[in-house]
Formats: structure tokens, C-alpha cells, sequence
């Protein structure tokens, strides 16, 4: 999760070098995440197969409520972005931006949402 102080130097930024700023909140976030170990969990009201009420569900992907879910989260879309060419901030891990031809993006996460600045 990057640090409040890292929001307000990159609105600083923004305002000085007239950046567009864009605010998203990734509403399926936490359903795209790759589980490391195995999870069950029990059936859910409303799903539950009958004659196997008793039994327990695996869990192929992370849901919300998972702790491992902001985690792995984080891991699937850093891996996306460093795969598109941006690069982490060594201050702030939270905190990616790639340039090229002298255009920048600059996108910082928030748990679930980022704040996109770009020229």
C-alpha cells in the first residue's frame, strides 16, 4: 500500500507539470488473485449441493475477505506492469512509471485503487 506521502509528492508533481489525473477503483480486484496454498471454505447459503452439506469447497481464486487477497492482488498486477515495461519505485513499491518518447505514466496503488497521472 503505498504511503500518503507519496500521494501528495505525486499531486505536487502533477500540478506543477500539468499531468491529467485519473482515479480508478478495480471493483473485481481482489477475484484476480493466484492462491499459493490451499484453501477450503463452506458452502455458501444458497449454493449448498444437496446430500453434501456437510462437505467443504476449495478454493481455486482469492475472494474478498482473504487475507492473502490484497497480497495477491498486488503480485498478479506488478507482474502485468513490470511485463508492460514500468518500473517500481525504489522509495515506494507501490508506485510505477514508464517513459518513452517523452511521454510518462506514473500509476500508484491504493489497496484496490490507483491514481493514473500521465502528460
Amino acid at each position: 500500500m503505498t504511503t500518503i506521502s507519496s500521494i501528495h509528492v505525486l499531486l505536487a508533481l502533477a500540478a506543477t507539470h500539468k499531468l491529467v489525473i485519473h482515479q480508478m477503483d478495480v471493483k473485481t480486484a481482489f477475484l484476480n488473485g493466484e492462491l499459493e496454498e490451499e484453501i477450503y471454505m463452506t458452502q455458501p447459503k444458497g449454493c449448498v449441493v444437496p446430500g453434501q452439506e456437510n462437505k467443504v469447497r476449495k478454493l481455486l481464486k482469492s475472494l474478498y475477505g482473504l487475507k492473502q487477497a490484497p497480497k495477491q492482488w498486488h503480485e498478479k498486477l506488478d507482474n502485468v506492469l513490470l511485463c508492460d515495461g514500468f518500473s517500481p519505485n525504489d522509495d515506494d513499491k507501490c508506485v510505477y512509471y514508464k517513459s518513452k518518447n517523452g511521454e510518462c505514466v506514473i500509476i500508484c496503488l491504493y489497496v484496490d485503487d490507483m491514481l493514473i497521472f500521465g502528460t
